[in-house]
């Protein structure tokens, strides 16, 4: 891990990439909207469109819109808090926690634990309607829909089915083990230590003219009506929160810092914790729409969060909120701690496209690097010594640090012939190469590293690829002509490594 360096001139302003987010289609979805640049837990830019009452007062930075599930990832981190102290086990089935619960399939009482309810991988099918309008049901009324025996409609553990009762049973962990309310141990383990003052999970924890109303349309934005907001009762934990930009800004990279080499408050949660907080666990499919407007590679849910690998840029982090009068989203780039977020106050709002344009749109203008990478000082140490024996002209059987398979798999007589013929094909080498950091192209891990050689008419690309024994030892070496100048030969398709930041080690 490291962390982010400095950044190159934007050619894409944080003014212009919200403009283009938050453009004419997205504000006449919402009577009023917000949309914010993040830099690492700091505002840089903000968009405001409207009218939070649809009324003459103007939206600021400052309004309160409700975020919806995305207060998912506040409960994800409390349980993972928790779980840090020894008081929950996300491996034991959840009827340790919370008995009384029943789960069915095929009219079969399952075992389900934690960790697949937080994953999204319980078995419970999709439930956002239902749950939407069901917000504010007592803690004893869902204690009793539980108990009379839910049908899953998967088996526990197999496939992605986004559900909020399942994890709303998460929050009755919380509460058993702790014998209070979650919202309260919520507010205590993350809200107070982080500063988030302006976020809660009740609305009237806000002064009215604070806090956005919820609206809804139902001819694309000609005509609005106010929508009262629905309840914050037992499924509250999943969905019920209200925040500021701002405040999310600084929630974003509390978590997105945890990949550095200085995380923030290590102190609330560890950041081996929020990496796992961040990590794919559950694969969402993907059909033709399913991500609008990304170059995904993949996607899963994690805890709490949704992870996106995305071809161009690697990690995204991200989650949308969505509620009767409300759209939400929050996304962050792992690798450079860049984000956007977008409130709007009415549910026809685009809140993933909007914050997803401005954040792509960002990202591409400032050449952002789809990772991070220090490769080990003995990768740097091995790529150097292969790179001398091929311009010194060394047979292969001479090579340093070769895994003792290496020259088994392909002799160093064939390996010998091959190399002949490409210095052939490349006119020879050129006598005066460059120095070795500035000829590295590119490292798919901390193992791998690739090289250029400068040849007369083309260049010759070396990559090599460690395997990590106590000392480690090159497990494949593989050269191959490559244009002038150029990391790829003619044809080859660019892969992530090729996007990679590299921070080589001083040998």
């Amino acid at each position: 891990m490291t962390s982010p360096g400095p950044r190159g001139p934007s050619e894409a302003t944080d003014e212009g990439v919200l403009r283009l987010g938050l453009d004419d289609d997205a504000r006449r979805g919402a009577p009023a909207a917000v949309a914010a640049v993040c830099d690492r837990g700091t505002v840089r830019a903000v968009a405001v469109h409207g009218h939070p009452h649809g009324d003459g007062r103007p939206t600021t930075r400052d309004t309160v819109f409700r975020i919806a599930s995305m207060s998912k990832s506040f409960l994800a981190a409390t349980v993972l808090v928790l779980r840090d102290r020894g008081l929950l086990d996300l491996h034991a089935p959840i009827t340790t926690s919370v008995p009384g619960v029943r789960l069915l399939h095929d009219g079969r009482e399952c075992t389900v634990t934690g960790e697949q309810l937080l994953s999204n991988r319980s078995g419970l099918g999709e439930d956002n309607a239902w749950v939407d309008r069901h917000l504010g049901a007592g803690r004893e009324e869902l204690a009793a829909l539980f108990a009379s025996g839910l049908p899953l409609a998967a088996v526990p553990g197999t496939v992605y089915q986004y559900s909020n009762l399942g994890q709303s049973l998460l929050g009755r962990a919380v509460e058993a083990v702790t014998g209070r309310a979650v919202e309260d141990v919520v507010r205590e383990v993350l809200l107070e230590p982080l500063g988030l003052h302006r976020t809660a999970h009740t609305p009237d924890a806000f002064p009215d003219d604070e806090r956005a109303h919820g609206f809804r349309t139902f001819d694309g934005g000609e005509t609005f009506h106010p929508e009262p907001f629905v309840g914050a009762g037992a499924l509250g934990c999943i969905g019920s929160m209200v925040s500021t930009v701002d405040d999310i800004a600084t929630w974003m990279w509390f978590l997105g810092s945890a990949f550095t080499d200085e995380p923030v408050a290590p102190e609330v949660l560890s950041p081996a914790s929020r990496r796992e907080l961040q990590q794919p666990r559950t694969p969402i499919p993907g059909p033709p729409g399913a991500f609008p407007g990304h170059e995904l590679a993949a996607a899963g849910y994690g805890y709490g969060l949704v992870v996106e690998e995305d071809r161009r840029f690697g990690r995204i982090v991200q989650h949308s909120g969505g509620l009767p009068g409300f759209s939400s989203h929050m996304r962050w780039h792992a690798a450079t701690g860049l984000g956007v977020v977008a409130f709007g106050n009415s549910d026809n709002f685009a809140a993933r496209r909007v914050a997803g344009v401005a954040l792509d749109e960002l990202l591409a203008g400032t050449g952002a690097p789809s990772a991070v990478v220090r490769p080990w000082r003995e990768t740097v140490a091995a790529a150097q010594a292969i790179d001398a024996a091929i311009r010194e002209g060394r047979s292969a059987s001479a090579y340093p640090v070769l895994a003792d398979h290496v020259l088994a798999d392909v002799p160093a007589d064939v390996r010998d012939a091959r190399l002949g013929a490409q210095l052939e094909e490349v006119g020879g080498l050129v006598p005066e190469q460059a120095p070795f950091a500035e000829r590295v192209v590119a490292a798919g891990s901390e193992a791998e590293l690739r090289l250029r050689i400068a040849g007369v008419r083309a260049d010759l690309r070396v990559e090599v690829r460690m395997i990590g024994l106590p000392e480690p030892r090159i497990q494949s070496l593989s050269v191959v002509v490559v244009p002038t100048g150029e990391s790829r030969s003619e044809g080859e398709q660019p892969g992530p490594a090729d996007r990679h930041r590299l921070v080589l080690p001083a040998l």
